[in-house]
């Protein structure tokens, strides 16, 4: 069977190696008779899963002691909620407004009766920069998001905050090495680096757990799941397990440092071609806030018409999930840690010799 190379924005590529694995342990996971799927979340057949992928997230992100690591259901948009049901004391917050997730978490914010502070956006040229950013030091917490899928924008290192600083990475996990004197709490649903959508992923400083208001429902507060393991009640088996062995791959490629590299080297192959097309290819991403994980790209002068003949050849050549987000169309690659050099190269050369061919 030969696979496509998925460049969709997620739910994305899982590695092959993985796929392989979890169809072979399917309907009998370690001898037990049963699939995972079918495990009890109380049995230490699930237990050893459970704690294996927390510790692997503690191990790959050299995670200090006094955080936590939870996982959640409901996705990252359920945490664009709980972030202020938990967090927010009364007094300010703070919000960088870089695209369509992040102006959807101010808006839940704002549902709270909180007014949040923007303390910086890059709207006006429709979010191709992470843009320069003035914090107040005084504010219940800071919250950014770590890489735009959308716009193919991404921080190139986390800001100093005195604030505790809050950053959506559903879109990086895993991807990067953290400094976590810098953050105090990041978030991501797993679907586009780390597995399977259905699994949520907080790791959050100790200290803020006592925040939350008793008004909060307890299925929506962190503290819930900490003083739980996060098996307060069922969690999402299945996803976790997928988790737990993108984890052992990211761990057999030599973690997030070597990753990290490749996502380089990655990412350089494609800009590469677009920045060498003499303007037959346009990156909307200014070139200091580009990301590695999402190229977003046009055609010259926004030829919706080459772009569409470039998506058919492209899935002709096994190729899926290039096309653009429908707020700015054009093309987007997501080149997430799963997607291969292989793929990367196989899609630079389909744009080179595309662009030759109607320069």
């Amino acid at each position: 069977m030969k696979r496509a190379y998925n460049f969709g924005a997620g739910p994305s590529a899982i590695p092959t190696e993985v796929l392989e694995i979890a169809q072979k342990e399917l309907l009998d996971y370690k001898e037990s008779g049963i699939s995972i799927m079918e495990a009890s979340h109380r049995s230490k057949l699930y237990d050893s899963v459970h704690t294996s992928a927390i510790k692997h997230i503690r191990e790959l992100y050299k995670l200090p002691d006094d955080f936590e690591v939870l996982f959640l259901q409901g996705g990252a948009s359920m945490q664009f909620a709980m972030v202020p049901m938990n967090l927010y004391k009364g007094g300010c917050v703070q919000y960088v407004n870089t695209g369509v997730w992040s102006k959807k978490a101010i808006k839940e914010a704002k549902i709270q009766g909180i007014t949040p502070q923007i303390v910086a956006t890059s709207e006006a040229s429709n979010f191709d920069s992470i843009p320069k950013i003035n914090f107040d030091d005084d504010c219940d917490y800071t919250y950014i998001t770590s890489n735009n899928t959308i716009y193919g924008t991404q921080y190139k290192e986390f800001p100093r905050t005195s604030s505790p600083l809050v950053v959506d990475a559903s879109s990086d996990l895993f991807s990067y090495t953290i400094d976590w004197d810098r953050v105090d709490m990041l978030f991501g649903g797993a679907q586009k680096n780390a597995g399977l959508s259905g699994i949520t992923i907080v790791i959050i400083r100790k200290n803020l757990l006592n925040r939350v208001k008793d008004s909060v429902p307890t299925m929506l507060r962190y503290k819930t799941y900490a003083e739980s393991n996060s098996l307060f009640n069922t969690p999402p088996v299945f996803s976790i397990y997928i988790l737990n062995l993108v984890l052992e791959w990211i761990e057999s490629k030599g973690g997030i440092e070597a990753i990290d590299r490749l996502n380089k080297a990655k990412a350089k192959i494609l800009y590469d071609t677009i920045d060498n097309s003499q303007g037959f290819y346009m990156c909307h991403a200014k070139k200091d806030s580009r990301s590695l994980m999402n190229v977003s790209f046009n055609i010259k002068n926004k030829n919706s018409q080459l772009e569409t003949e470039l998506l058919k050849e492209a899935e002709t050549a096994n190729m899926i999930g290039l096309k653009g987000h429908r707020s700015i169309g054009g093309l987007r690659a997501s080149i997430y840690n799963a997607m291969t050099l292989e793929g990367v190269e196989a899609l630079a050369k389909l744009m080179q010799d595309f662009a030759k061919k109607h320069a």
